[in-house]
C-alpha cells in the first residue's frame, strides 16, 4: 500500500534537483572508469531515463501497469523524423511535434484501455502496442516505410528551413539552432532534458494531482465509494506518461535520424517495465538508475568476451584462470541477458522495492548506528563523575 507523504519544502526540492543535475552532467567523468564514458552510450542512458520516468508516473504513482508504452516511443520517433522531413532539421520543432502526436495517440489508447483495470488494462495496452507495431511494419508503409524504416532524404521539403533560407543537405544531422546534436553536444542536450523531465516528475509527485494518484493506487475502490471519479486523473497520468515516451522517441530520432517499427515491439515495452522495477517503482530516482543499469548491461557488458575475462583474471594460477573464466563466460557477451535475469530475480526476492529500497536500508542502518553511538556516548558521559 502506498504512503501519501507531505510535500517537502522548496529548498529541499531545489537541493534534490541540484544534486541530480550535477550527477547527470558529470556522468562522463564518473562513468568513465567502468567503460561508459562515451557520448553515444550516455545519450542512451539519458533518453531511456526520460522514458522510464514517464512510465513511472503511470505505474509508480497511479499503480497502472502498461505493457504497451513502446507504441508512444515509436510514435514519437516517427513524428520527429517526419518533422525533420517536412518542417526543419531544428530539433525543437521535431520534439514539440513528437510530444503532441504521442499525447494525442496516448489519449485515444488511454481512453479505451482505462475502461478496465488490473491485468485487463495491461493486456489492452499490450494489444494496442502490437497493433501499432503491425500497422507500422506493414499496413502504413507509405507513412512508416515499413521494415526499412523512415529516414531523411535529399528531396525532403523542409519548408521552414527553406523559408528561413537555412541551407541543409541530405547528410546533415539534426541540430539545435545550428549546433549539431551529435557526440557530446547531443549528450548534453539529452541530459538537460532529462533533468527537466526529472524536475517535472518531482513536481507532479508532490502536487495535489500526484497525491491523488497515490491515493488511487492505495485504494481506488474506497475512493469510488465516496463518489470520487478516478478516470480523469488516470487518463491525465496516462497522457503525461505517453508524452514522456514521445519525447524519448523524438530524442532517439534526433541522435540517430531513423525511425523503425522495432521501437514499438513488445520487448521495448517490457524493457521499460524492468527498468522501473529494478530501480524502484514509485520512487523519483529509481527509474533513472534502472534505465542506466539495463543500458549499461546491453551496451557495455554485452561486449565482454573470454579474452577480456582472461586478462581480468590473469593474476590467478594458470588452471584457476581457465576455471574462473569458464564459470563467468556464459554470463557476459551474448549471455548478458542471463545476468539481467538473475539480477532481476535477486532484486524481486530480496529488495521488492528495487535498488532504491537497498539505498534506504543502508541509509537507515547508518542513521541507527550513528544514533546508537551518540546514545552510548551520552550514557558514558553520565556515568563519569564530574571532577
Amino acid at each position: 500500500m502506498s504512503t501519501v507523504t507531505a510535500r517537502p519544502g522548496p529548498k529541499r526540492e531545489l537541493l534534490t534537483l541540484a544534486i541530480f543535475a550535477l550527477a547527470i552532467l558529470t556522468m562522463p567523468i564518473w562513468l568513465a572508469p567502468i567503460g561508459a564514458g562515451y557520448p553515444d552510450i550516455l545519450q542512451k542512458f539519458a533518453i531511456f531515463g526520460i522514458f522510464a520516468i514517464g512510465f513511472n508516473i503511470l505505474f509508480g504513482f497511479a499503480g497502472y501497469l502498461s505493457f504497451g508504452h513502446a507504441a508512444f516511443l515509436g510514435a514519437g520517433s516517427y513524428a520527429a523524423v517526419w518533422a525533420f522531413k517536412l518542417f526543419s532539421l531544428n530539433a525543437v520543432f521535431a520534439i514539440v511535434f513528437a510530444i503532441a502526436v504521442a499525447g494525442i495517440f496516448s489519449l485515444v489508447i488511454g481512453y479505451v484501455s482505462l475502461r478496465r483495470s488490473g491485468i485487463y488494462f495491461s493486456i489492452l495496452t499490450l494489444a494496442f502496442a502490437q497493433m501499432s507495431y503491425n500497422l507500422a511494419y506493414s499496413v502504413l508503409t507509405p507513412i512508416t516505410n515499413g521494415e526499412t524504416g523512415l529516414q531523411l532524404s535529399g528531396g525532403d521539403p523542409r519548408v521552414l528551413d527553406r523559408a528561413l533560407f537555412v541551407t541543409t543537405s541530405r547528410l546533415q544531422p539534426p541540430d539545435l539552432f545550428g549546433i549539431a546534436l551529435q557526440g557530446w553536444s547531443g549528450f548534453y542536450f539529452c541530459a538537460v532534458l532529462l533533468v527537466i523531465a526529472f524536475y517535472v516528475s518531482m513536481r507532479i509527485r508532490h502536487s495535489a494531482f500526484g497525491l491523488t494518484l497515490l491515493a488511487i493506487k492505495s485504494n481506488q475502490r474506497r475512493m469510488g465509494f465516496t463518489g470520487f471519479s478516478a478516470k480523469p486523473y488516470l487518463l491525465t497520468a496516462f497522457v503525461i506518461s505517453g508524452m514522456y515516451a514521445g519525447l524519448a522517441g523524438a530524442l532517439l530520432a534526433t541522435t540517430d535520424p531513423l525511425a523503425g517499427a522495432d521501437r514499438m515491439q513488445w520487448t521495448a515495452s517490457g524493457e521499460v517495465v524492468l527498468m522501473t522495477i529494478l530501480g524502484g517503482v514509485g520512487t523519483l530516482l529509481g527509474p533513472v538508475i534502472g534505465a542506466a543499469l539495463i543500458k549499461y548491461l546491453e551496451q557495455i557488458f554485452s561486449s565482454f568476451n573470454e579474452a577480456l575475462l582472461h586478462r581480468t583474471f590473469d593474476f590467478l594460477p594458470g588452471a584457476a584462470d581457465d576455471v574462473v573464466t569458464a564459470i563467468f563466460a556464459p554470463f557476459v557477451g551474448e549471455g548478458w541477458q542471463l545476468t539481467l535475469g538473475l539480477m532481476f530475480m535477486a532484486i524481486v526476492i530480496f529488495l521488492p522495492g528495487g535498488i532504491m529500497e537497498g539505498v534506504r536500508r543502508i541509509a537507515g542502518a547508518s542513521r541507527r548506528q550513528r544514533t546508537g553511538s551518540s546514545a552510548a556516548a551520552r550514557e558514558v558521559g553520565r556515568r563519569i563523575p564530574a571532577e
